[in-house]
């Protein structure tokens, strides 16, 4: 994939640069696999804002996405397309028995090409194994946490993992983020990197494209009243008046570790993506 950059004829498209799309081969969805998405602007069952920043944003339908791979039928691939709802691009399926699927689009996946899912597939872009069945250094994405409930690590443009080791019904898989985590043999996952690996080159270029985007600006605690933030109130430009920033509800905004020292799932990772 490769980015378009314009001529700056107005001071936005001077810092615009847009994906090419080229991987892309199909530009509508296929209808069966689409549903309507509500928007809640960030409001709960209340009314009452819950997540900040987000309202407005262009129409959307999602795409309803194969991430269990259950069918060992071979599928073959009939179109790469555009999906508003993730980074990434996502491939339509068509199995022998005319049942269509959409999948995330790996990295060297194009039309034409058969996939399969199950233990004995080859070690192939797009193709879906217990882990079991992958050999150890392969690069895959797609992980499933718990056998049969979907794909839910390693799913956004560009992301691989790898499987490090595997031994005692368990392996070993090295995330995106450093994070080395355990994942049981049984569980499922794709192979290759998830495909669109430069969107993290796009630059939107103007305040229009974020709120296309569905997000609202985000305004600076200082510039509030103290009602509002514990940064706000003083005369001119006051500092923060605590040891360092803190969120709009008083909780460390640096450094501060927000997950639960006595998480389930801390058994599950052997090492932290910060750790040295």
């Amino acid at each position: 994939m490769a980015t378009v950059k314009y001529k700056p004829t107005t001071p936005s498209r001077r810092n615009m640069q847009a994906p090419s799309f080229e991987e892309v081969t199909k530009f509508s969805p296929e209808k069966s696999l689409i549903t309507k998405k509500k928007k809640t602007a960030g409001r709960n069952s209340y009314g009452r804002i819950t997540v900040r920043h987000h309202g407005g944003g262009n129409k959307q339908k999602y795409r309803i996405m194969d991430f269990k791979r259950q069918n060992d039928e071979p599928a073959k691939v009939i179109g790469v397309e555009y999906d508003p709802n993730r980074t990434a691009y996502i491939a339509l399926l068509e199995n022998e028995s005319g049942k269509k699927s959409y999948i995330i689009a790996p990295v060297g996946l194009k039309d034409g090409d058969v996939v399969y899912s199950g233990a004995e597939a080859d070690i192939k872009p797009g193709n879906c194994l217990p882990i079991s069945a992958i050999p150890v250094g392969t690069f895959i994405h797609n992980v499933e946490l718990y056998p049969g409930k979907g794909a839910q690590l390693v799913r956004s443009a560009g992301a691989a993992a790898q499987l490090m080791a595997k031994e005692n019904g368990v392996a070993q898989i090295r995330l995106p983020s450093g994070e080395v985590r355990i994942v049981r043999l049984d569980c499922k996952a794709t192979i290759g990197q998830v495909g669109n690996v430069e969107h993290e080159t796009v630059k939107l270029g103007k305040a229009g494209k974020t709120r296309h985007l569905g997000i609202r600006p985000t305004v600076r605690g200082s510039v509030m009243n103290p009602v509002d933030h514990p940064h706000g109130g003083g005369e001119g430009k006051s500092p923060v008046g605590h040891p360092g920033p803190v969120t709009p509800w008083g909780k460390p905004a640096l450094g501060y570790k927000t997950r639960n020292s006595k998480a389930r799932t801390d058994k599950f990772i052997v090492k932290r993506r910060n750790s040295k």
